[in-house]
């Protein structure tokens, strides 16, 4: 489960700018229609919309609310799948696809209606998205990536370029019907909207164990028992024992900046390009005090990239720097880099996340785990997903989704990162002077890695990350 990263080094623009929701202690045993576990947006999106069907919630997490990765995203809301859809027609199929799209599109509606009905204050804005080459690739990787998007459902056009004016992208895709927003204005929302509905939210509750059954029991770290006709493992890593393999998606770390740029000096918009890894940038106006004490609003250029995968490399600084060269170099207007932060998200084997019924539980023990760097759409979905499923009703996408599918396109990936995660038992470390942390992750015996950037020990099996002093901030690992 995720804890507060306040503990971390690095800080997102987002935990300047918004107010994080108060949350009360867990100090007696509960009883709950559901209990849900994780406050990120999957976690938050489940308790809000079981809340608005009359159920009874509790929501617990280790940290505070949104403490873990929703705070380190760039926040973009896009329906263009990480993978792409030429990648994910050859492991679904053209109705998989379809599939995937209609239901990354349907939860950029759904959260523009929450935030409607709820007067949610969250900078959303409907805007364009543009996809354009990394340099020295082919256009006919655009050209086939525009034909899969436009079967799988999407608005897409090219045109001869991205509107950015101070340099050429060459030839982009655009995407229509793309959003952005601030993530934490929006989960401070959900929090009141769940409270008031009669939902429970207690943090710094660490939850050791999950058992399913008849009823599902939820054991936490102080002792304290929580008893509910349904338990939904929310956290970005499951942290139930009993996760299959296949559902506990490969981990890599992102990082982002954030700087001022002159007002106006960059076309408002999501871009992206098709480099490995890739690039990603959007626009986001803060309100901030100057010198003399005014306030007077800024605009950021969030731009991020850099991704490796978690615990694999024990220099992290370096690649902030090399993102702000590549920003630099394409947007010359950068004056100041206020924000770098770094977020980890989880990689599924076949570019969707795993969200249902766990496999190897009773059915009332549910997961959604794999954002595959879309988090913020698929935890929507998650939500949506699981209060059909906990409310018996049926629901399209629930086989496309399902923590037990089985796609053989998939397989050879699947296949190399469990020998990348053997690999890590082998491997020699440098242990950082001061440390107390017994070098072996406490999950599954691999040998962790010394973060550098945020101040971490880094697990690079399963993603477990810890503190300084060994305590764990982001699951699998419960101790």
């Amino acid at each position: 489960m995720d804890a507060d990263d306040d503990r971390d080094q690095t800080h997102s623009l987002w935990m300047d700018t918004a107010d994080r929701p108060a949350g009360r202690p867990l100090e007696t045993n509960h009883r709950a229609d559901v209990c849900v576990i994780g406050a990120g947006i999957a976690g938050m999106t489940t308790a809000y919309l079981l809340g608005r069907e009359g159920r009874k919630v509790l929501l617990l997490d280790d940290g505070a609310v949104a403490g873990g990765p929703t705070q380190r995203t760039t926040a973009h809301l896009s329906n263009v799948l990480d993978d792409g859809y030429a990648a994910l027609e050859r492991v679904h199929g053209k109705p998989g696809a379809r599939l995937a799209a209609e239901s990354h599109s349907a939860a950029i509606q759904r959260i523009e209606s929450i935030l409607r009905e709820e007067e949610i204050d969250a900078d959303f804005e409907r805007l364009d998205g543009y996809l354009f080459l990394r340099p020295g690739a082919s256009p006919q990787c655009l050209q086939r990536e525009m034909e899969a998007s436009r079967r799988a459902g999407l608005d897409v056009d090219p045109v001869p370029r991205a509107p950015l004016s101070a340099w050429d992208s060459g030839p982009a895709l655009r995407f229509r019907g793309q959003a952005q927003f601030h993530p934490l204005k929006y989960l401070a929302g959900l929090a009141r909207a769940i409270e008031r509905d009669g939902g429970a939210i207690r943090t710094g509750a660490r939850v050791t164990g999950v058992t399913g059954g008849s009823l599902a029991r939820v054991r936490t770290e102080q002792g304290l028992v929580i008893v509910a006709d349904a338990v939904v493992i929310a956290t970005s890593a499951p942290v139930d024992d009993r996760v299959a393999l296949p559902t506990m998606p490969a981990p890599s770390m992102t990082y982002a900046i954030a700087a001022t740029v002159p007002p106006g000096s960059v076309a408002k918009a999501l871009y992206r390009d098709t480099g490995d890894p890739f690039h990603y940038v959007r626009l986001q106006e803060v309100t901030a005090t100057n010198g003399a004490g005014w306030w007077e609003r800024r605009e950021l250029l969030i731009v991020g990239g850099e991704d490796h995968k978690t615990g694999r490399a024990d220099v992290a600084r370096p690649r902030f720097d090399r993102l702000e060269a590549w920003a630099r170099e394409r947007f010359p207007m950068i004056r100041e880099v206020l924000y770098r932060w770094s977020g980890q998200v989880r990689e599924s084997i076949d570019g969707l996340a795993f969200i249902g019924r766990n496999p190897l539980d009773p059915p009332n023990v549910y997961v959604a785990t794999g954002d595959s760097g879309t988090g913020l759409t698929h935890g929507t979905i998650a939500g949506m997903l699981l209060t059909d499923l906990i409310q018996g009703r049926r629901n399209r996408w629930a086989g496309l989704y399902a923590p037990s599918r089985k796609k053989a396109g998939a397989a050879g990936g699947f296949l190399q990162e469990n020998l990348n995660v053997a690999r890590q038992y082998f491997d020699s470390l440098r242990r950082r002077p001061g440390a107390s942390l017994s070098l072996a992750c406490p999950h599954l015996g691999c040998r962790v890695n010394w973060n550098d950037a945020e101040h971490t020990w880094d697990c690079p099996c399963h993603g477990s990350r810890f503190d300084q002093r060994g305590r764990v901030i982001c699951g699998p690992s419960t101790n």
